[in-house]
């Protein structure tokens, strides 16, 4: 066995804080690393410098908003989704799968649902429900399964600093507090508070009044394991959000074992086997990963025949539209 660092970081535009992004993927040498809020076109999304640090990519991106990507160290992730099931007229970049090393890889950006209530909101709460059915069907995969990135989803009193101020603020609603609950409840582990069970730990200080340098956080950022993984640690790269022209997130990670020898010391003949059948069986184990994954949506999404009334109903129904 050896271990897998998985990391989540909503970068806040990537263009605009790329030093930033390569001095952390730099220091903290991330194995995954799970990007939100890229803020840029796909054409426009840095490969060139993020190859230079060392890693493989895939993303998903959109002008000026949302935009999320998926960053391997030393590899290429093996897309495996883009997009959150359920959502044909969905046209926001928000949802990434990708098969490392034997794990899939979600990373998400779930809408953030201000002001409420209102179509934002109503929106935030429909995404929810298609990301907690699709995360049904990643369990019943059977593989190893992290859904990282921005939940824009404050679970409880304890991971914000003070509710006083957010009482209002959609990240902090029961509706979307029940969603989060909903979610752990299929046997999702929240890494962070599995860590830290008792402990103030947080993942985002916005820009105003003062709230980095007084620590008036929110933990909004997820890591969310499937059952079966073992987890060695987990933290938050605090030390990111008090850097110039910071993101107001500081990247959260996670260190689950992963299958295979790492790989290191002196490099033998019998070595150098080892290390090339490691290499074919984690090859393996993402393809087995792909296409288990993909097989298991596809049996999920497969429409039942309906009688005539009963499609007669949807059509209408559909007709109607949403706000």
């Amino acid at each position: 066995m050896h271990s897998l660092k998985i990391a989540t970081f909503n970068i806040n535009g990537v263009r605009t804080r790329l030093q930033a992004l390569l001095n952390w993927l730099e220091r903290e040498a991330p194995d995954v690393a799970c990007l939100q809020e890229l803020k840029t076109v796909d054409e426009g999304f840095p490969i060139d410098e993020i190859r230079a640090a060392g890693y493989g990519a895939i993303w998903h991106g959109q002008k000026s908003w949302n935009g999320v990507a998926i960053l391997a160290r030393g590899a290429d992730p093996v897309e495996v989704r883009r997009g959150l099931p359920g959502g044909d007229e969905d046209s926001q970049s928000r949802y990434l799968e990708a098969a490392v090393e034997g794990v899939l890889i979600a990373c998400l950006y779930l809408p953030n649902g201000n002001p409420q209530p209102g179509p934002k909101f109503d929106y935030k709460l429909a995404w929810f429900e298609r990301l907690i059915r699709h995360a049904q069907t990643l369990l019943e995969s059977g593989h190893p399964v992290v859904i990282a990135g921005d939940y824009n989803v404050v679970p409880t009193d304890d991971d914000i600093y003070n509710t006083r101020s957010w009482l209002k603020d959609a990240l902090l609603q029961p509706e979307s507090r029940e969603c989060y609950r909903r979610l752990l409840a299929q046997g999702w582990t929240d890494a962070l508070r599995a860590r830290y069970p008792d402990e103030k730990i947080y993942t985002f200080w916005d820009y105003f009044r003062q709230h980095w340098q007084t620590n008036s956080g929110l933990r909004i950022d997820h890591l969310l394991l499937s059952p079966g993984l073992r987890m060695r640690d987990a933290g938050v790269d605090k030390w990111v959000r008090g850097e110039e022209k910071a993101s107001d997130h500081a990247p959260a990670w996670v260190v689950i074992d992963a299958g295979g020898e790492e790989p290191g010391g002196k490099v033998t003949k019998g070595a150098a086997k080892a290390t090339a059948k490691t290499s074919t069986t984690r090859k393996a184990a993402t393809k087995a990963v792909t296409k288990a994954v993909t097989k298991a949506a596809t049996t999920k999404a497969a429409p039942k025949k309906a009688p005539a009334k009963r499609a007669a109903a949807k059509k209408a129904a559909a007709g109607k539209g949403a706000s």
